[in-house]
């Protein structure tokens, strides 16, 4: 393989450390307080609850604690006091838990692994844990899915999604953060025989329904409401799947992917209203489109305006903030109007990484480790903070609760204290 086409490649993987998700469910997941508990946010539209500092000492914010973690994309959860963990140490995979405050440990639960990456990049998990009730579920890099007990680490049920469904093993793994409602634990496997997206149960682990044949992406799940009842939004590697979370029925497809085969989807659908944003990279651009009673119109696409090859982008008050353009090239940061697609600012080169928001303020954290809060205004790029916070490179999507940071890369993971005074 020729090395360009193997960079873009190792690229992809990129999307599983995201497991992106825009959420659109306000209340549609049971959180106590400003808790993070999930990949991107509460709601997995990546914001967070509450307030942070505008701006920070020249020596950083004060850091809580550090601690080491093993491989992997998987961005840190936040619940009950709890940070929850999701690395490779050896030939495990492990979940732990530790204090949110001190770091302190507080349990570990592991089982073995035998994953391969096919271009020897990373080989740890690349999807954030979701905690829903008191269990934290699981993806691992082989489709290894389980369910733990948030307060003891208590192995509750397990499924070799490998062995059940045999999904082709993509370029990078399983990667696909676990959605959860309704008492499903609904994951994009890309499995055969129409098992793509597969729905288990939350409290024992049993397949309640399969549906699709969409191999899997790096995109993670959403949920939605039109109106007209939840539904969950997948991303998959052929498009977009609009589904009743409840019995797998596919109510609306799209039929929207990246040009090349040697691509993925990886953002997440952002949902703006009755609309919904989708974002992929290697010329493909972005499409806005408008629910309707038949499926989903186009309104915009371009591959002008947002062009996201892994991070999902952040919509505050009819503006989308995000990356445009391949991360190995140095992409933009802009703001574009979520109705027309315009550009309303950008940053050239400025590069990779993940954003979330608090408040009214932009919380960039770039891959080369860097910590940049910024307003969140269509008007102009305003950062109002920069410190250094960890080395690069930071891939894992951060979490942000009861105004603590909470970051990682592949060495260490650290709780940075954002709080007002």
């Amino acid at each position: 393989m020729n090395d360009p086409l193997r960079n873009s490649l190792a690229l992809a993987a990129f999307g599983a450390l995201l497991l992106s998700t825009s959420g659109a469910v306000q209340g549609a997941y049971a959180v106590a307080g400003d808790d993070w508990p999930q990949f991107m946010g509460p709601n997995r539209d990546g914001k967070a609850p509450g307030s942070i500092v505008r701006t920070l000492p020249p020596e950083g914010p004060t850091v809580l604690w550090r601690a080491p973690v093993g491989e992997g994309f998987a961005g840190p959860v936040v619940v009950a006091g709890k940070t929850i963990l999701f690395h490779r140490v050896d030939d495990e995979e492990v979940v732990e838990a530790r204090d949110a405050l001190s770091g302190a440990p507080l349990w570990r639960t592991s089982y073995p692994t035998s994953y391969r990456d096919d271009f020897g990049f990373d080989e740890g998990p690349r999807s954030a844990p979701t905690v829903v009730d008191g269990a934290v579920y699981t993806c691992g890099a082989q489709g290894a899915v389980q369910a733990l007990d948030l307060s003891t680490g208590e192995r509750r049920w397990s499924v070799d999604s490998q062995t059940r469904f045999s999904p082709e093993k993509g370029f990078f793994g399983a990667a696909c953060s676990p959605l959860v409602a309704g008492g499903h634990v609904m994951i994009n496997l890309g499995g055969r025989d129409g098992s793509g997206i597969v729905a288990f149960a939350a409290d024992s682990g049993e397949v309640v329904w399969t549906a699709t044949e969409d191999p899997a992406s790096y995109s993670a799940p959403i949920l939605a409401d039109f109106g007209d009842g939840p539904r969950a939004l997948f991303f998959t590697r052929m498009g977009l799947v609009d589904l009743d979370p409840a019995d797998g029925t596919v109510r609306a497809t799209l039929r929207w992917r990246s040009r090349s085969r040697a691509s993925v989807n990886a953002a997440s659908p952002v949902v703006v209203g009755n609309r919904v944003f989708l974002s992929a990279s290697y010329g493909t651009g972005a499409i806005l489109l408008e629910r309707t009673a038949d499926g989903y119109a186009e309104v915009w696409s371009n591959d002008e305006a947002l062009s996201n090859h892994y991070a999902t982008s952040i919509h505050y008050q009819g503006v989308l903030y995000g990356y445009h353009g391949r991360q190995e090239y140095g992409p933009a940061l802009r703001a574009v109007d979520a109705a027309t697609g315009a550009v309303r600012w950008e940053m050239e080169r400025f590069g990779a990484g993940s954003l979330l928001l608090a408040g009214e303020i932009l919380v960039i954290l770039r891959e080369s480790g860097e910590l940049v809060l910024a307003d969140a205004t269509p008007e102009a790029f305003r950062p109002t903070a920069r410190a250094q916070l960890l080395d690069r490179v930071v891939r894992a999507f951060p979490a942000l609760a009861d105004g603590v940071l909470y970051a990682r890369n592949g060495g260490e993971v650290a709780a940075f204290d954002l709080r007002q005074r």
